[in-house]
C-alpha cells in the first residue's frame, strides 16, 4: 500500500529512543524528511544518524527540553524553516511518574504535567501556525491509555493523559476548517528502555518481586504480553498519512485489549 507521504515533512518529539525513535524511522523508511528532538545531544545524534542511514532522507537532530517554552517553540521553527514546510507533528515526548498517592510529592505531579501535557502544548503553540498558514497538517498526540483506563498506580500519567485527550478533541473541531486533523494515540504498555524502571517502581509500590511486577501487565492483556515499539509506530505512520486524513478528533487505543483490573486479580 502506497500511504502517499513520499516527500512529506515530520517533526517527533521524544526522537532519541523508544517510541518517538520507532515513529521517526518508519516515517523516514516511507520517504519523509524529519526532525527529531530530545534533551541529550549525543543519543540524539546517534539515532538520527542510524534513521539517516537507513532511510536516506534528511533527519535533522535538534536538541530541546520540552519543559522550556523557548525550547520547544525554537524546535519546532528551526525544524519547519530547514525542512522547508510542516507537514505532520508528533507529540510523543515525556513520560509521567507511577506510584500510588502516597508515594508522590508535587514534583513527580509538576513533572508529568509539565512534559507530558504542557510539553505538548508548547509544540502546538508553534506548529498550529505554520500548518494554518501553508493549508493544513496532521497531529499525533501519543498520549496513553491510562486516560481512559485508570489505574490507581498511574494516577499521574492518568491526568497528564486524560488532559492530553480533552485537548486532542477540542483542537480538532477548532482547526478541522482549516484542513489540520488530530489523532490521540493510546498505548498500553510497551517494550521501550523506559520498561525496567516501570517495573522496578510497580514491585516498590505493590511490595511485590521484579519478577512477579514484570507479570502484572501482561496478565492484564489477552494476548498475554506487552507491544512491541515497531506494532505502535507502524500504527502511527498510518495515521501520519493522507490516507487517515479524515481519522479526526478521536482516539485510538493500542493495547492489545489491556484490562486494567485483572493486574489487581494478579496481585492476589
Amino acid at each position: 500500500m502506497d500511504l502517499q507521504l513520499k516527500g512529506k515533512t515530520a517533526v517527533v518529539t521524544g526522537g532519541s529512543m523508544g517510541i518517538g525513535r520507532g515513529i521517526a524511522r518508519g516515517l523516514a523508511l516511507e520517504g519523509v524528511d524529519v526532525a527529531i528532538c530530545a534533551r541529550h545531544k549525543e543519543a540524539l545524534e546517534v539515532a538520527a544518524e542510524e534513521i539517516r542511514k537507513e532511510s536516506g532522507r534528511r533527519v535533522l537532530a535538534i536538541p530541546a527540553d520540552l519543559t522550556r517554552a523557548a525550547d520547544a517553540h525554537t524546535f519546532v521553527e528551526t525544524a519547519a524553516r530547514q525542512l522547508g514546510r510542516l507537514d505532520i507533528l508528533v507529540n510523543n515526548a515525556g513520560s509521567a511518574p507511577g506510584g500510588v498517592i502516597e508515594s508522590l510529592n508535587e514534583d513527580a505531579w509538576q513533572q508529568g504535567l509539565q512534559l507530558k501535557f504542557m510539553g505538548y502544548v508548547r509544540c502546538l503553540q508553534k506548529a498550529l501556525p505554520i500548518m494554518k498558514a501553508q493549508g493544513g497538517g496532521r497531529v499525533l498526540n501519543l498520549i496513553g491509555n491510562d486516560g481512559v483506563k485508570d489505574s490507581y498506580w498511574e494516577i499521574v500519567p492518568g491526568a497528564c493523559n486524560a488532559a492530553g485527550q480533552n485537548l486532542t478533541k477540542a483542537l480538532a473541531g477548532q482547526y478541522g476548517k482549516h484542513h489540520i486533523t488530530f489523532v490521540a494515540v493510546n498505548p498500553g504498555p510497551v517494550r521501550t528502555e523506559r520498561w525496567d524502571g516501570l517495573v522496578k517502581a510497580m514491585a516498590r509500590d505493590m511490595k511485590l518481586t521484579y519478577e512477579q511486577a514484570d507479570q502484572l501487565a501482561p496478565r492484564s492483556i489477552p494476548l498475554g504480553r506487552i507491544a512491541e515499539v515497531d506494532e505502535v509506530a507502524n500504527l502511527c505512520v498510518y495515521l501520519a498519512s493522507p490516507l487517515a486524513h479524515f481519522v479526526n478528533g478521536t482516539m485510538i487505543e493500542i493495547d492489545g485489549g489491556q484490562q486494567k483490573p485483572l493486574m489487581d486479580a494478579a496481585r492476589g
